[in-house]
């Protein structure tokens, strides 16, 4: 069985891009490419993503962005290039980043929104493992225009439309898949 992807295009990111200047001139196009439901195993389901380099203005390309409804986390594995996951805590106390290449596990934890961000010239692509049962809120993300922080070719910049931006942190990506997915099922 053929699974064609689901395209991500420019035009559903118009509320989460730093540079709004920019967006009003681009031309709508493909960002990103999604092949869910792959596989399906012990009620979780496993997705492909590819995020070809791309600069959105002054921001390098990223996924739209999103919260789990529930408790469910979720696992990512970089299959080629390399990325960097964004994630924040829901209540907001806490922001943090994990630089990941080829080879390497980046879990989100439940509660936490998370962004993958490809910083490179060369495709992105990963693996990810989540609950069947697990939506996404993608709402609480556009309301405020983008998560807390934009990764750009100055850096981190902090989205002011949050009142409480956390200090941005870095951790390590996993080199082993954990042995414990409890948190993957909410």
């Amino acid at each position: 069985m053929e699974v064609k992807p689901q395209i991500r295009y420019l035009e559903e990111l118009e509320k989460v891009v730093y540079d709004k200047e920019w967006f009003k001139k681009a031309k709508n196009s493909p960002l990103y490419y999604i092949f869910r439901g792959l596989k399906e195993k012990n009620n979780l389901r496993y997705d492909i993503t590819i995020i070809p380099p791309k600069m959105l203005g002054k921001e390098f390309v990223k996924t739209k962005g999103h919260y789990h409804f529930g408790n469910f986390g979720e696992l990512y594995k970089v299959l080629a290039g390399e990325g960097i996951f964004l994630m924040q805590k829901r209540d907001l106390s806490d922001a943090y980043f994990v630089k990941a290449k080829k080879g390497d596990f980046v879990k989100i934890p439940p509660n936490y929104g998370h962004t993958i961000i490809n910083p490179s010239k060369k495709i992105l692509k990963i693996a990810n493992w989540v609950s069947k049962e697990c939506q996404s809120d993608y709402k609480t993300i556009e309301k405020m225009k983008g998560f807390c922080y934009y990764y750009t070719i100055d850096g981190w910049i902090k989205n002011e439309n949050y009142k409480k931006i956390p200090k941005l942190k870095q951790r390590k990506p996993s080199k082993e898949m954990p042995k414990n997915l409890k948190f993957l099922y909410g």
